[in-house]
């Protein structure tokens, strides 16, 4: 088996060009099955997934139950692929219905309130607002903000190279607040640790980059700081960031480019606008309005 989980990570990585995370992901819900089914997963057949979701269906949400079977679908298609099995089990279980997902969003004085908020009198400071003008301005994933290269960002051409999931590759224009955040933050940022973290563009107090945790808790922290108390993460300035673009009459593909997503199906959870907003904006443009 853990030779099996191991082939199957190479294959996740190199083949599918998945991203580190959901690697880790997929194989930890594979490797938590497996566990629990104690035998050949080349035996397994429908009914041991479905007894295996029900399980667990007091402990996960229906989205996370939705999330493991993904999983457990793509292993048992890469065992076909190997020449392991025939059939894949998955393929009779039905993913559990969802609700639509919608994204908790900011306000626009609550972003300013956010940004403005952070206290910018030490280098620390200056590189969270810069931080959060990208993720906002930008609409950054936090592992993209983490990652992201100094030589990546065109301050004087106004955009930004991000190299997103599967090293997929999009430009997104920079507007000046960001722009402005970013050069502030060159201006202070500390020797990196070590020759191979120079280009990275966020260090942490240790020149190295910083981790998606550190980035969470700073969004956290200034937000309560703003008076924020809702649960929000740095994803939120991104589904803001998408939000109010379609909201003030940015085009669905426009937006759909910028934040990388391959379907534009994705990219329509943001069409959620405020009722005042759809409502205007319909009885405008009714002939009998």
């Amino acid at each position: 088996m853990d030779r099996l989980l191991k082939d199957y990570r190479y294959y996740l990585r190199m083949e599918r060009k998945m991203s580190p995370n959901t690697v880790s992901s997929y194989c930890s819900d594979v490797a938590a099955f497996l566990e629990n089914y104690g035998s050949d997963p080349r035996k397994a057949v429908s009914a041991d997934i479905v007894d295996y979701l029900s399980s667990k269906s007091e402990n996960i949400s229906k989205r996370s139950q939705s999330r493991v079977l993904s999983a457990l679908g793509s292993f048992f298609n890469w065992l076909i692929l190997e020449g392991e099995r025939s059939d894949n089990p998955c393929d009779a279980v039905d993913h559990p219905k969802l609700g639509r997902y919608l994204p908790e969003v900011l306000s626009v004085q609550e972003v300013t309130d956010i940004i403005e908020g952070v206290k910018t009198n030490t280098w620390q400071g200056v590189r969270d607002r810069a931080i959060l003008e990208m993720l906002y301005g930008c609409g950054l994933r936090v592992s993209e903000a983490c990652t992201l290269k100094i030589s990546n960002v065109y301050t004087s051409e106004a955009f930004v190279r991000i190299i997103g999931k599967g090293n997929k590759e999009r430009l997104v224009p920079m507007g000046g607040a960001a722009i402005d955040a970013f050069n502030a933050w060159l201006d202070v940022r500390p020797e990196s640790a070590a020759p191979s973290y120079d280009d990275i563009a966020f260090i942490n107090r240790f020149g190295k980059p910083l981790s998606r945790v550190s980035v969470f808790n700073m969004v956290k922290k200034n937000a309560l700081q703003a008076g924020v108390t809702r649960e929000i993460s740095p994803h939120t300035f991104r589904h803001s960031f998408a939000t109010h673009l379609i909201e003030n009459g940015a085009d669905l593909r426009v937006v759909q480019e910028m934040l990388g997503h391959e379907s534009i199906l994705t990219t329509e959870i943001y069409t959620h606008i405020d009722a005042a907003t759809w409502q205007k904006s319909v009885l405008s443009h009714h002939p009998r309005g």
